[in-house]
């Protein structure tokens, strides 16, 4: 609730600027707002973290860069490589703090869902291509909504972060957040994008990802059924699908990932302040 809280406040403060960023954390999993010390103001330099291109917008007056931190980034001082307007190479530092994740410990009576055959793996490589391809996809885009609505209407069950143990067997950190929605219930696109993924995944079930621009991807998993297509254009609100548990799911809920410069983050961080204050903890 604490952390509702401060989100809620930080959105809803006076300045025009601030309350159109994501909310900064800076912390694995979180996201970085770095003003750029650049001189060159007219236009756009090109920052990167980790080897990865970032987004980066016109503030008042300057350049910000917008960063996704990876899960598995130490805590310390870290760099932008920044390439100005005028072809000036720049660095930039600015810190990550530390954060502990909270252990999530599930069940799975399908046994090829933790512990997959070799046909699976195959499957599974072959659809890890896929949504990297997915992930890693840039478009330059200045319009850039970075407030989401909600995608699909039900109480939060598990958050972004999670250390998940499986049958016992320990897993990647839960890389998106849960929404335990009614089964059949729509899902709507959270911002203006366009599909560049659409699938039957081993793990997540009927999926979609959108591309928002500069980096921005999001992720819908474990739906009954989809109904956008690639390449399809979506505004605010659109149905991409209906709520169900494809793939490896215990019961009817969307999985929702947010990917920043293919780092995923915590969606929390680009819930606007409506969205917010619509959030029903389970």
């Amino acid at each position: 609730m604490k952390y509702l809280l401060a989100l809620m406040l930080f959105c809803s403060c006076g300045l025009t600027y601030a309350a159109a960023l994501p909310h900064a954390e800076p912390v694995p999993g979180g996201v970085a707002v770095v003003p750029l010390q650049t001189t060159d103001g007219k236009a756009a330099p090109h920052a990167f973290f980790k080897h990865r291109r970032v987004m980066v917008i016109k503030g008042n007056p300057q350049w910000t860069a917008i960063v996704g931190i990876p899960l598995d980034t130490k805590p310390g001082t870290h760099t932008l490589q920044i390439t100005t307007g005028n072809s000036t190479r720049i660095t930039q530092s600015f810190i990550i703090h530390d954060k502990k994740y909270a252990v999530q410990r599930i069940t799975i009576k399908d046994k090829r869902k933790v512990e997959p055959n070799p046909q699976d793996l195959k499957r599974i490589r072959r659809e890890s291509r896929v949504m990297k391809a997915a992930f890693a996809a840039w478009h330059r885009r200045d319009d850039i909504a970075l407030q989401f609505d909600l995608p699909a209407q039900g109480p939060l069950s598990s958050p972004f972060g999670l250390r998940r143990i499986f049958n016992g067997q320990p897993r990647n950190p839960h890389s998106g957040l849960d929404i335990a929605a009614t089964a059949g219930s729509p899902i709507h696109a959270p911002a203006a994008g366009r599909v560049v993924a659409v699938g039957n995944y081993f793990f997540n079930g009927n999926t979609a990802l959108i591309d928002h621009g500069q980096g921005l991807v999001t992720m819908y998993c474990h739906m009954r059924k989809i109904v956008v297509k690639k390449g399809q254009q979506l505004a605010r609100g659109d149905v991409i699908g209906y709520v169900g548990h494809t793939g490896r799911a215990t019961g009817p809920h969307l999985h929702w990932s947010v990917s920043l410069n293919n780092a995923r983050v915590d969606p929390m961080l680009f819930l606007s302040p409506e969205s917010l204050a619509k959030v029903e903890q389970k």
